[in-house]
């Protein structure tokens, strides 16, 4: 993964003693019931703690050993109640902080929309569609929308960047949540959600685990887990039943020994602490998913559509050359795009404007422009000096708008503009028949190499072409090539012509690519891809994205985007970097990986405790048995005792693998079986064989049988 940031200490004290503490709550059968095979633990505790009270009264039997096994009972229950505590506590800390940004919040409600006479309230009044003023260093109250004004707001409460953002009515950096503070200026924000309900109030809700409920597949896990429990009790009652036969008399001390040892205690007792510690880790990277459920689908994700900009590149696409057609010099090329790129302040603009006076020699010219929709001249010094290109007043700017896609000047009879190539052969007039041939070669040749073409013009003729230069991120192409490896497809999106978003798509080594797509074409890509079994993921911010992030399986939205798409996608990038989707997929992934390993070795460590207790509960009648006993336990009682204490101790020594998670390893299907197989699978065979005979040595070291 890209980063890893530190999770809070196992033994940090604000962690560890409120810890302890619920998991003597949770021993409330009410709350354990929804865990069967701990519940059947607790239940068996308590019989053992019965029937040593009994001895203990009567002075029958073996209190000694009775006694021990139900203390060790009970820390079973105690240790897999204390692991989801831990858990939990592992994310109280930022819910704290959450919690401080939002108490006693008050608002200035509007009298009227219009106006600026205000009311104060508790912010706990307001109802959605009422507007407030916040301005600088206010709290804003409440979820919304800027619907006036413009604002510099601090979102570090929420996101924990210091930078400030920029808040404005209109477009996709509208949203704004209740909690961060106005750092500038004002604004007017229309309450879109209502109290308690925020997106704070839902955050914090999630991380403390409050309304978290099992995935799919941890509901399916579970049912497996009960069967198995069921199986083994069953076998148990019957086993009472032919020891009885055979002449062999069993306490119901031994037989619930054997049942807990038997039962999967190991994975049941951590499979609510490696949910809730994969949604941890999804937040110690700063990202809020609304449910388990979302955590989980990332993990079983096969395609992941990604946006070109700033995710695969870095989205700043810098000019790298002019391409002057026969019979225009490259100084004209340059002039001519250095004037259209005057009124552009786009990154892609300005980068023209250097690439002309940097490289190419040419000066910018002192011009007056026109203020945008007022009419009157504003002078504007842009370089200073004589200019190759003369010194004028400039008669019209044309601002670069989605629908046009061009913009420009005109200036002395002259029509300069800049723009994608099919605007600017609409904007000329030249049908696609008589474009020049060596114009369509300089376009052709950009795009193959992945950059993008824009096209200049004068007028009716055409200048030449201006070569974009789109840079992909380092290792990207590693990445996919590991996901590729795990059985992931990527696919990228862009606005780009096909020809251009193939090249970027070798270069980067994507699966597959969808260009010029629009928001509906995204939505039916997805709606394709799950009709054929697929899982998808995709991340996005604006209103238009809202559907699509609403229709895959993992739609993770940004931070910075609209309320309308934070509200349809099941995941929020508190950073709003699109590039987090990847490691949001591996977050997944080690959740299932965790879940599977642990699962594998709870299972297989059983075989151990088979070799120790069934030679003890029939070597008297059966001397042939001792040949079982491997591990050379000393006594019946030892071997018995010793293999409960061990199951209850390797629930405590797996919490720490639990809360972190398997290793992420980027490998196949099957060799990721394999590896868990041999690890986790023969380690969970081998290990308790030394793991009991340590105990069993401790055990008559003290005496303790």
């Amino acid at each position: 993964m890209s980063s890893k940031p530190v999770a809070p200490s196992l033994l940090d004290p604000a962690i560890l003693l409120p810890a302890i503490k619920a998991a003597f709550v949770k021993l409330d059968p009410r709350q354990l019931v929804r865990n069967p095979v701990i519940f059947v633990t607790e239940v068996v505790a308590a019989v053992v703690t019965g029937l040593f009270v009994r001895d203990l009264m009567t002075g029958t039997g073996s209190p000694l050993f009775s006694g021990q096994i139900a203390a060790w009972l009970w820390f079973t229950v105690l240790f897999a109640t204390f692991a989801e505590a831990v858990a939990e506590g592992r994310g109280k800390a930022q819910a704290d902080s959450l919690r401080r940004t939002k108490s006693e919040l008050t608002a200035r409600k509007l009298v009227s929309a219009e106006g600026r006479e205000t009311q104060t309230i508790p912010a706990t009044s307001l109802k959605v569609g009422d507007v407030v003023l916040v301005e600088a260093g206010e709290l804003i109250p409440g979820d919304g929308d800027v619907v006036e004004g413009v604002a510099s707001v601090n979102e570090s409460a929420i996101t924990g960047e210091s930078a400030p953002v920029i808040r404005e009515s209109g477009g996709d950096r509208s949203a704004v949540t209740g909690g961060t503070q106005v750092l500038s200026d004002w604004i007017k924000v229309r309450i879109g959600v209502a109290p308690g309900n925020t997106f704070v109030d839902r955050m914090i809700a999630l991380i403390e685990g409050a309304q978290r409920q099992k995935t799919p597949n941890e509901i399916a896990l579970s049912i497996l887990l009960s069967g198995l429990t069921l199986i083994f009790l069953v076998a148990v009652v019957t086993l009472w039943g032919l020891a009885g036969y055979s002449g062999t008399l069993l306490s119901v001390t031994v037989l619930s020994a054997l049942l807990v040892t038997l039962i999967p205690t190991t994975i049941g007792g951590l499979l609510s602490a490696i949910g809730i510690a994969g949604m941890d880790r999804l937040v110690r990277f700063n990202v809020i998913a609304t449910s388990g459920r979302a955590v989980e689908a990332a993990g079983d994700v096969d395609t992941l559509l990604l946006d070109k900009t700033g995710t695969i590149t870095f989205g700043n696409r810098m000019a790298a050359d002019f391409m002057p057609v026969p019979g225009v010099s490259e100084a004209e090329l340059a002039d001519a795009a250095l004037l259209a790129s005057l009124a552009d302040e786009t990154p892609e603009g300005r980068s023209i404007a250097a690439l002309a006076t940097g490289e190419f020699g040419r000066q910018a010219p002192d011009v007056s422009l026109p203020a945008s929709g007022k009419g009157e001249v504003v002078a504007l010094a842009v370089g200073g000096g004589a200019s190759s290109a003369g010194t004028t007043g400039i008669d019209a700017v044309i601002p670069f708008a989605a629908e046009t896609r061009l913009s420009g000047v005109d200036f002395g009879g002259r029509r300069l503009r800049k723009g994608a190539v099919d605007s600017i052969l609409k904007f000329t007039g030249i049908r696609d028949e008589n474009v020049p041939a060596e114009f369509r070669r300089a376009v052709d040749q950009v795009a193959r190499t992945g950059g993008t073409p824009l096209a200049v013009a004068d007028g009716p003729r055409l200048l030449g072409v201006i070569h974009l230069k789109d840079v992909v991120k380092p290792g990207i192409k590693e990445r996919f090539a590991a996901l590729r490896a795990m059985g992931i497809r990527t696919v990228m999106v862009t606005g780009d012509n096909p020809v251009t978003a193939a090249a970027i798509a070798s270069e980067a080594g994507v699966d597959d690519f969808l260009a010029e797509a629009t928001p509906e074409d995204k939505l039916a890509y997805i709606r394709k891809e799950q009709q054929g079994g697929r899982l998808i993921a995709m991340c996005g911010d604006g209103t238009n994205d809202a559907p699509a992030l609403a229709q895959a399986d993992v739609g993770v939205a940004m931070q910075t985007g609209t309320q309308a798409a934070r509200e349809a996608a099941n995941m929020v990038d508190l950073d709003s970097s699109p590039t987090k989707l990847i490691e949001i997929v591996e977050i997944g992934k080690q959740l299932l990986m965790t879940r599977g390993s642990l699962t594998t070795f709870s299972i297989a460590n059983d075989v151990a405790k088979y070799f120790a207790i069934i030679p003890a509960l029939f070597i008297t009648t059966y001397p042939a048995l001792a040949a079982l006993n491997v591990m050379g336990l000393a006594s019946p009682q030892s071997a018995i005792l010793s293999a409960v204490i061990f199951n209850a101790l390797i629930i405590v020594a797996l919490i720490p693998l639990a809360l972190k998670g398997v290793k992420y390893r980027p490998v196949g299907a099957a060799a990721l079986l394999r590896r868990n197989l041999l690890v986790y699978g023969l380690g969970g065979i081998l290990l308790p064989f030394a793991g009991i005979k340590l105990v069993d040595l401790a055990v008559n070291a003290l005496n303790l049988v």
